[in-house]
C-alpha cells in the first residue's frame, strides 16, 4: 500500500536543494543555541539546557534516519533514501557534541573523571556504548567503505537499532524526575520498529518454508 498514486521523483538538483536546506537547519539549530547558551539566554542553566538540547537532537534525528525507510516505500518516495547517511552523520555528530559539552563543562576535563564517570553512572555507560556504535556506523557509511565490507557492511549497520534502544535507556536513566517525554520517545521508536519486526518474522518465515 502507498500514499501516491505515482513515485514521488526528485531531480537532481532538488534532492541537492534537499540537502542544502538540511544542512542549514540542522547546523544553524546547533549553533544558534549554542550561542544563546554562551550569552546566557538559556534560562537559569545554560549547561543542562545544551545538554539536554543536544541529547535530545540526537535522539530525534535517529528516529528521523529510521523513518526515511519506511517513508521512501510507503510514499513511495525512493529519491529520500538519499538522505539517510548525511542524517546519520548528524546523528553521531549531535551526540558527539552531546558528551563534548558535558565533559567540558560539567567535568571541567577531568579525564580521570570522565573514566569514572562511564564506570560507575549506567546511564553514561549505556550512552557511551550508543555513541560508539554511532561512530562505528558512521566511519563505515561511504560507499568505498560499504563495497569493502561487502554482507558484513548491512549487519554492521543493523546495530543501528541496538543504538536507538541503548539511547533511549540512557534518556529514561537520565531523568531524574519525570519519564512523561521519554515514554513518548519509547512509543515513537516502538512505532517506528514494528513494522521492521513484522518483515523480519516474515523473511524469517520464508525461509523455513
Amino acid at each position: 500500500m502507498t500514499l501516491l498514486s505515482k513515485p514521488l521523483k526528485l531531480s537532481l538538483w532538488q534532492l541537492r536543494g534537499v540537502k542544502v536546506a538540511l544542512h542549514g537547519v540542522i547546523l544553524a539549530w546547533l549553533l544558534v543555541t549554542f550561542y544563546a547558551g554562551i550569552n546566557d539566554n538559556l534560562g537559569a542553566d545554560p549547561v543542562k539546557a545544551l545538554i539536554h538540547f543536544t541529547g535530545i537532537g540526537a535522539l530525534n534525528l535517529l528516529l528521523l534516519t529510521l523513518l526515511i525507510s519506511p517513508a521512501a516505500r510507503y510514499l513511495p518516495a525512493p529519491a529520500l533514501m538519499r538522505l539517510r547517511r548525511m542524517l546519520g552523520v548528524y546523528v553521531f555528530v549531535y551526540a558527539f557534541v552531546h558528551l563534548l559539552t558535558y565533559i567540558s563543562f560539567e567535568l571541567q576535563f577531568d579525564w580521570s573523571l570522565v573514566v569514572s564517570e562511564i564506570i560507575k553512572r549506567p546511564y553514561i555507560t549505556v550512552g557511551m556504548a550508543a555513541l560508539l556504535l554511532l561512530l562505528a556506523l558512521t566511519m563505515t557509511s561511504p560507499n568505498r567503505v560499504r563495497q569493502q565490507l561487502g554482507k558484513r557492511w548491512q549487519s554492521l549497520h543493523n546495530t543501528v537499532y541496538i543504538a536507538l534502544l541503548l539511547a533511549l535507556l540512557h534518556f529514561s536513566w537520565s531523568r531524574k524526575t519525570g519519564l512523561q517525554e521519554p515514554l513518548i520517545y519509547w512509543g515513537l521508536a516502538l512505532i517506528i520498529l514494528l513494522p521492521r519486526l513484522q518483515n523480519f518474522r516474515t523473511r524469517r518465515g520464508k525461509r523455513k518454508n
